[in-house]
C-alpha cells in the first residue's frame, strides 16, 4: 500500500503528522507532507487508514502500490 496527500485538497489541518508522525510531517505552511515514498508498512497500515479517516479535506489517500500488484 502507499499513501499519498491531495496538496490541492490539503488546508493543513496537521492531523496526519499528529497521528501518523512515522508517515507524514508538516511542510514550511504547516500542510502534511508524505516522509519518503509513502510506502506503507503492514505494520504501520493501521495508521495510516486513521489519518485517511480522520483528514476532514480527504486529503489523505491510501491505495494499491501498481509496483506491487
Amino acid at each position: 500500500m502507499r499513501v499519498r496527500i491531495d496538496r490541492d485538497r490539503c488546508q493543513g489541518h496537521g492531523r496526519c503528522y499528529g497521528l501518523a508522525p512515522d508517515l507524514f510531517e508538516p511542510d514550511d505552511l504547516g500542510d502534511g507532507y508524505v516522509i519518503g515514498t509513502g510506502d506503507v508498512s503492514a505494520d504501520r497500515l493501521a495508521q495510516a487508514q486513521l489519518a485517511v479517516d480522520s483528514c476532514p479535506e480527504q486529503a489523505v489517500v491510501l491505495e494499491e502500490d501498481p509496483s506491487h500488484g
